[in-house]
């Protein structure tokens, strides 16, 4: 009775060994895969927020008052009009 009993546990025993096994393989595959993913993702949000840095900076280059004067002097011939030439008009 007990070496039927044998017969039909240790294969089934052995069968939950490698199936727990052929588990605990696909599930660190699984882990590894993702943490590359992650890791990719970290390096783009990196040189996301680097690039979104240079256009912060850039855009207050751009936006400085005395950077605009200076552009609209030098490309535009564009100059402040002295106190006779300004007009004030009311409505």
């Amino acid at each position: 009775m007990k070496s039927r009993w044998m017969l039909v546990v240790v294969p089934l025993l052995w069968l939950a060994v490698v199936a727990s096994a052929a588990g605990v393989v696909y599930v660190r595959h699984q882990a590894r895969t993702l943490f590359v993913e992650l890791e990719r993702l970290s390096a783009e949000r990196d040189r996301l927020n680097i690039e979104w840095n240079q256009l912060q900076l850039e855009q207050s280059a751009w936006s400085n008052h005395g950077f605009v004067e200076q552009v609209a002097n030098r490309r535009l011939g564009m100059t402040l009009p002295r106190p006779a030439e300004v007009r004030i008009v009311t409505p």
